[in-house]
């Protein structure tokens, strides 16, 4: 009698077996894919962002060393008047260096003699100059933006100079400023405006590898060898790239090149920082699917041997425990008896939890944190909805004036309350359709599918005076600067689009602030 058992025996723990087997294997590959899913994703949102991020700080930069150049320019312009005229030198010195604070000194040399500085050093006026950059200057006898070397008290310089000549085109020398990398100047500050948070930084570095901006000020000046991401910026490529920094930790950094001075820009993230919220919510996720797993495994032994035919199929879809119409699929199983129809449910509820998380995930994925609103990434998606119904829209650019002078004065976590106010101001003047996003530190994006610049304007009009008459706790009052452009009237290029809106905010930012600019149509 025992060995006629034995075959059915055999089948019974088999199919309970392959049963355990196959509902595990399942859920620890529907939980390992999604983990690897939801790692790939962040880990392409956190480069792409870093390259943005890089690419517009280099293009800042770019701004600023082509302003100063400008402003050397014109009083090169002015001094080739009259170049003998000591008293005409010595006003252009004091104009130039009163004018702005992008340089921490002011220099007129005249043929490798100090003719004249602002702030006024009478020890060496009258004196050859022999620091490498006014050397590299009298060379060249061109614009030029030096490469950084030691002065002779240990400062570290870049110097930035502009030719002087005659009505007959002979070379007189040249008007120069100085930038001391080492102490508080304007290239630091608009640095230092990257918004740092969970391990994330920025360097400069110039075209000898040598570092010209860090956070840590004490790198500045060292020279970094073996390391591809310098490698790659300074030879003019822009990109993305997992690197190990100085203290050995994963980095996932963008690049881009400042074309201009040839230096280079990196912003990165620590990759254990950029995965650190998927770990915890993936934890979660197993912490709340076990006991149904559990349940599901004992429901399956105790009625493994009414099972054979049902469980074939629930094992089937099982495999696709992640495919969203797992669902339906399930509930298309005919449970005839009464343990299948439970087994069933418990599959169910398993899949539901399951693919909840996921959404979770997802939802994480594409909103930033702080202000609940898209991110950028899940606004690049939205945008390309708009152009593939071939809805027109416009974007408005918004940014806060003088936001680093809240978190200064007030703190960061002020700062914080900042941007979700404005953000729920941002909201309540929007429509339905309008999407909201913040793409950086307190950077926004107003997108209004269906309005033209016209009607753009009127709306950020309106947006910008309500923040400016908005009382805020602790703070006060805010403004905000707003660059409008529109698809597809400034570009059919969502990235040209973002360009034009980003040069009318800084159009708006640098004659005034706290006022909308429309792009100009090329």
């Amino acid at each position: 009698m025992l060995y006629k058992l034995l075959p059915a025996l055999n089948l019974r723990l088999l199919i309970l077996l392959l049963a355990l087997s196959a509902a595990l294997s399942t859920l620890v590959g529907s939980f390992y894919s999604t983990y690897q899913v939801q790692k790939e994703q962040l880990t392409s949102y956190t480069l792409k962002s870093n390259l943005a991020y890089a690419q517009k700080l280099a293009s800042t930069t770019d701004n600023f060393l082509k302003s100063a150049l400008q402003q050397l320019e014109y009083s090169a312009k002015i001094i080739e008047q009259s170049p003998n005229n000591s008293k005409l030198l010595n006003d252009e010195a004091i104009r130039l260096n009163q004018q702005t604070d992008s340089f921490n000194s002011v220099v007129i040399n005249v043929h490798g003699v100090i003719a004249a500085t602002s702030p006024r050093l009478e020890s060496i006026i009258g004196q050859q100059i022999q620091s490498p950059g006014a050397i590299e200057a009298l060379k060249e006898k061109r614009p030029l933006i030096s490469e950084p070397y030691l002065s002779a008290a240990n400062n570290l310089i870049v110097f930035i100079s502009h030719p002087l000549f005659d009505f007959e085109g002979k070379y007189l020398g040249y008007i120069g400023g100085s930038l001391y990398l080492k102490e508080k100047n304007i290239l630091n500050e608009l640095l230092e405006q990257h918004y740092y948070k969970g391990g994330s930084y920025l360097y400069v570095v110039s075209s000898n590898k040598r570092i010209l901006y860090h956070p840590e000020p004490a790198r500045i000046g060292n020279v970094i060898a073996n390391n591809s991401v310098i490698d790659a910026v300074v030879s003019g490529e822009m990109g993305t790239s997992t690197v190990i920094n100085s203290l050995s930790k994963p980095m996932l950094a963008g690049y881009a090149p400042v074309t201009l001075s040839n230096w280079g820009i990196v912003a990165q993230r620590p990759l254990k920082s950029t995965l650190s919220s998927l770990d915890t919510l993936t934890i979660e996720v197993v912490k709340q699917t076990i006991p149904m797993a559990l349940v599901t495994f004992i429901f399956i032994g105790l009625f493994a041997h009414f099972i054979a035919r049902p469980l074939k199929r629930l094992a089937d879809n099982a495999n696709t425990l992640d495919d969203p119409s797992s669902l339906e699929k399930l509930k298309n199983v005919k449970s005839w008896y009464f343990e299948s129809q439970k087994l069933k449910l418990a599959m169910l509820r398993e899949v539901a939890l399951l693919q909840a998380q996921i959404g979770v995930l997802r939802h994480d994925s594409q909103t930033d944190p702080l202000t609940d609103t898209h991110n950028r990434r899940s606004l690049n998606g939205l945008l390309n909805q708009l152009t593939l119904k071939q809805t027109p829209f416009a974007i408005l650019e918004i940014d806060i004036d003088f936001f680093k002078r809240v978190n200064d004065t007030f703190g960061h976590d002020k700062g914080d309350e900042t941007l979700v106010s404005l953000t729920n101001i941002i909201k309540k003047l929007s429509r339905r359709d309008d999407i909201v996003s913040r793409i950086g530190g307190e950077e926004f994006v107003l997108v209004l599918p269906n309005e033209n610049s016209q009607s753009a304007f009127k709306i950020a009009e309106r947006l910008r005076k309500t923040v400016e008459s908005t009382e805020m706790d602790t703070i006060g009052n805010i403004t905000i600067s707003i660059g409008i452009a529109t698809w597809p009237v400034h570009s059919t290029d969502i990235a040209q689009v973002y360009k034009c809106a980003d040069k009318a905010l800084y159009h708006a930012k640098e004659h005034g602030r706290n006022q909308c600019v429309v792009a100009d149509i090329s």
